[in-house]
């Protein structure tokens, strides 16, 4: 089938014209949204050893609370920014916020890990609607050109939710209210959230006719989730040689070839256009976003089980350390959002960024049990400085070299890759982590063993495969599971450079296009008509 047929007319494309006050009044309930995500994300983070320990669960498990979520949210992202390109862009965020909500009402009320994955399941899915479609609303009222100065605003509003996420979460688990009471901290800012956008953002709603694509949405879904899966469970559910394995890489690798031919030849409105994929900025800025996830996510996530678990901290202490790598995210996010806006100019930002995360993640492969606590956290400001100038400004060049109809499905295509990459790299290294403070371990037991210092009934403490509690092991233990987790936690850091490295590469080669001053499908230079020609027909912008 062919592409469903452009607008009629230029205005049926255009941007509504606000001013800075308006744009401000629908901003306020945008962020909040993201307030809420990002709060529930970094405060349950550092919940994360308490709940799996008095739910009896594994580090598979403490690693599926995770993933799940990101799962969910990977999977559906470009499908969100699909249909906020075919419907009400208000009504679609106000879903997504009552999807959060109903997840992290469930986990607030599990009794066991399979019913909290669950409600992460849903919540995530609430979570994908919301970092997707607060992209497609500011790239709809905001030129790109002034995009990087409200930018700035997501930058700062990113900060404040994981400066003080963990923090609440800390001071929550260790309150009477324990660890349900950190999934209900969000909910009233949901509300607030949805009342704000009710009242301030109104959007022209163009009427076409749509077609959805629910065959390429299950195929997609279904590829991710077998290869996530797959990720995920390898070497310990099963062996990566093993059927299952061979099985779930066939089936991932046909499901999605599959998703592919229907996107590209039979769906009238595909979930993940292949045609923007000419366009050198889209493929090059996906593949950065990817190997960034992989290696921020995949890598930090596992931040707050160091402190807790290598470092005695409590959660409200290991949640003050976070505010380090808070400062250098929210200092680049906000410093560079701001200088691109005076300036028009955005690469230079992304190649700084693109050096600094790999620079952080070598520093803290150095860490271990006895690093000076200072040090731990300056390595995290410098990892904070890299995500900060690249997560937002590689969507925002991808903005600029995309036609308003596509605008939800491009923005949402790095989001989905970004969030792929941070899955992917939250589950291998989750399984590094588990394999190697297994080895760890093993190694050191018999030393301790033949010296008398812990006998065979002591050892049961580390028996089952649930996560246990240092402080309740004798003092030789403690120390080997202690050093266990912090060796194991700096080789995640070393693993996760390569995906670093790959990210500067892609960045390096995206080519500088001026940032465009206008939200119509109509680019600054007349100079390049066939440009226009290709907007007028969906195309990406080639230059």
């Amino acid at each position: 089938m062919s592409e469903s047929s452009p607008q009629s007319s230029s205005q049926a494309t255009a941007a509504p014209q606000m001013t800075h006050r308006q744009i401000m009044e629908v901003l306020s309930g945008l962020l909040m949204a993201l307030f809420v995500a990002m709060l529930s994300s970094t405060s349950v983070a550092n919940a994360l050893p308490r709940i799996v320990t008095d739910l009896g669960g594994t580090q598979g498990g403490y690693t599926w609370i995770v993933v799940s979520s990101m799962l969910a949210m990977t999977a559906t992202t470009p499908i969100w920014g699909k249909l906020a390109d075919l419907y009400n862009k208000k009504v679609l965020v106000q879903a997504a916020l009552g999807l959060f909500i109903l997840g992290s009402a469930i986990c607030g009320l599990a009794p066991s890990m399979p019913v909290i994955i669950t409600g992460r399941v849903i919540a995530g899915l609430g979570m994908g609607g919301i970092v997707a479609l607060i992209q497609v609303i500011i790239a709809t009222i905001v030129s790109p050109r002034e995009r990087g100065r409200y930018s700035g605003y997501i930058g700062a509003v990113f900060a404040l939710a994981t400066v003080i996420g963990p923090l609440v979460g800390g001071v929550i688990v260790d309150s009477p209210f324990g660890w349900p009471g950190v999934f209900y901290v969000g909910v009233p800012f949901a509300v607030v959230a949805f009342v704000l956008l009710q009242k301030t953002l109104h959007l022209p709603q163009v009427r076409r006719e749509v077609s959805i694509d629910y065959l390429g949405a299950f195929l997609l879904v279904a590829g991710v989730s077998m290869l996530l899966i797959w990720v995920t469970l390898g070497g310990s559910s099963f062996e990566w040689t093993s059927l299952t394995s061979y099985a779930l890489v066939a089936g991932s690798v046909v499901v999605l070839a599959l998703a592919i031919l229907v996107e590209g030849r039979y769906a009238t409105e595909p979930i993940i256009p292949l045609r923007l994929f000419r366009d050198r900025t889209m493929v090059l800025a996906t593949i950065a976003s990817f190997f960034v996830g992989a290696g921020m996510f995949g890598a930090t996530v596992y931040l707050q089980q160091y402190f807790q678990t290598a470092r005695g901290m409590t959660p409200t202490h290991a949640g003050l350390m976070s505010i380090c790598m808070v400062l250098g995210l929210s200092g680049a996010g906000m410093v560079t959002g701001r200088l691109i806006s005076a300036t028009g100019h955005w690469k230079r930002y992304l190649v700084f960024g693109g050096i600094m995360l790999p620079i952080g993640l070598f520093l803290l492969s150095t860490i271990d049990e006895q690093t000076n606590i200072a040090v731990v956290g300056a390595f995290m400001a410098v990892v904070g400085l890299g995500v900060g100038a690249t997560n937002q400004n590689l969507v925002l060049a991808v903005q600029n070299n995309l036609a308003n109809k596509d605008m939800g499905a491009g923005s949402s295509v790095v989001a989905f890759f970004r969030s792929m990459g941070g899955s992917m790299g939250i589950a291998a290294l989750g399984a590094v982590l588990s394999h190697r403070v297994e080895d760890v371990i093993s190694d050191g037991v018999p030393e301790l063993v033949a010296s008398g210092k812990v006998t065979p009934a002591e050892l049961e403490a580390l028996q089952g495969g649930g996560l246990a509690d240092p402080t309740s092991m004798p003092s030789a233990m403690q120390t080997l599971y202690e050093h266990a987790f912090a060796v194991a936690t700096a080789d995640l850091f070393l693993v996760a450079l390569p995906c670093a490295l790959i990210a500067l590469v892609a960045i390096v080669a995206i080519k500088e296009v001026p940032l465009k001053t206008t939200n119509d499908d109509v680019l600054v230079d007349a100079a390049a008509p066939e440009v226009t020609a290709e907007l007028e027909t969906g195309g990406a912008v080639r230059r």
